[in-house]
């Protein structure tokens, strides 16, 4: 509390995407010296940052070198060089949520393994070295079709992910070491946002429903409230609350549920920092995903997770089709709307379905913001001049 209020706390990020653009806004409230390792000089938080590191966050010496500058180190995904992060928490850097969080995190079959450990619900699974061995499982009997593979490590935003629904589908495999699940007959996809600091002191946000686009497998829409019953939303924030106690976090936690076809309440997967479905926070509940981070690994109280407004969110996704500097349209026409917030993450190349921003719809009724932000996605195009 002492080094935040005397404003030289040097406080490094390690990756400069768009969380970590959001989650330096929020330091700078608080007049935080912020650092991010990057290797874009062009990244999101690059321009906002009070110091930008030149680096990959896979590699150990950039890692360790930029640990060694700051007095606080966090981070905005997940691949980060663990190594490099022993070496430096070993030598008295604090770093939060700690390196052996991340090592299991980073690892969706140690992941697994832990929710069964602790009588967490999730889908059945079992873990395999390679494409080749689940095949000879499958041709004994031991794999029923369909099944869902991931792999063990380095997927994210759909990537990583297949699901073989018939031998056509053998194909499209991954060949790398992976869990194979059962696949589980969903109904909806949720979101609880969990922090605790060093207290002890935990809250939890209110779930939110997640719309997929089945094509590219990103969310459509981020819906808050949920349209779930009261009782599995008690009982996914229970399992929540659960999971970053066993973990003994410091820090943000997201966990991804499925609600099955009995309505069963099923862990998919978890992330320990600033997540997509918590973008809405920063105007629909009264402390944001990004200040609440902040608060949990500085050990401060942490704050409010009432709801403002009822809000919808949707991605603002590159146009299939455009690949160049980015030029957006409909944004004038979007912003005339009441309640409609716009986040542009200043990424300046655009892909087919890069995340390039996105948009938060608040209403106090829920289905007049869904109608608005289902407006705005026929409205906003992101394309390339």
């Amino acid at each position: 509390m002492e080094r935040l209020a005397t404003s030289n706390l040097r406080l490094g990020i390690i990756s400069g995407g768009q969380l970590g653009k959001m989650l330096i806004q929020d330091a700078s409230n608080w007049d935080i010296i912020t650092y991010v390792l990057d290797s874009d000089e062009e990244c999101p938080a690059a321009k906002v940052a009070s110091h930008y590191v030149k680096g990959s966050y896979s590699d150990y010496n950039s890692v360790y070198e930029f640990g060694k500058k700051v007095d606080l180190l966090t981070f905005e995904i997940e691949g980060v060089n663990i190594e490099a992060l022993k070496q430096l928490k070993a030598e008295g850097v604090k770093i939060l949520p700690d390196p052996e969080i991340l090592e299991l995190i980073q690892d969706k079959g140690l992941q697994k393994e832990f929710y069964r450990e602790n009588n967490i619900p999730t889908s059945p699974f079992k873990l395999y070295e390679s494409d080749s061995v689940i095949l000879e499982a499958v041709d004994k009997g031991e794999i029923s079709l369909p099944f869902v593979q991931k792999v063990r490590k380095g997927g994210y935003d759909g990537r990583g992910v297949a699901v073989v629904q018939s031998q056509e589908d053998f194909k499209k495999m991954l060949k790398a070491p992976s869990i194979v699940e059962e696949k589980v007959e969903i109904e909806k996809e949720i979101s609880v946002i969990v922090a605790r600091n060093g207290h002890g002191e935990i809250r939890c946000y209110p779930v939110v429903e997640m719309i997929f686009d089945p094509k590219v497998n990103l969310v459509d829409k981020l819906i808050c409230p949920s349209s779930i019953s009261h009782e599995q939303a008690e009982m996914a924030q229970k399992y929540a609350v659960d999971i970053i106690s066993l973990l003994n976090m410091e820090g943000l936690l997201a966990i991804e549920f499925f609600i099955d076809k009995k309505g069963n309440v099923i862990v998919n997967e978890m992330a320990p920092r600033p997540h997509n479905s918590g973008h809405h926070t920063i105007e629909s509940i009264i402390t944001s995903q990004y200040e609440q981070h902040l608060r949990a690994i500085l050990n401060l109280p942490l704050g409010s997770t009432e709801m403002k407004l009822p809000s919808v969110m949707i991605n603002i996704l590159g146009s299939e089709g455009y690949e160049g500097p980015v030029l957006y349209e409909g944004l004038t026409q979007s912003m005339a709307i009441e309640g409609v917030k716009i986040h542009l993450y200043g990424k300046k190349i655009t892909k087919p379905y890069r995340k390039m921003g996105h948009v938060t719809v608040l209403s106090s009724s829920l289905e007049i913001a869904l109608e608005k932000a289902e407006k705005i996605k026929q409205t906003i195009r992101v394309k390339s001049c």
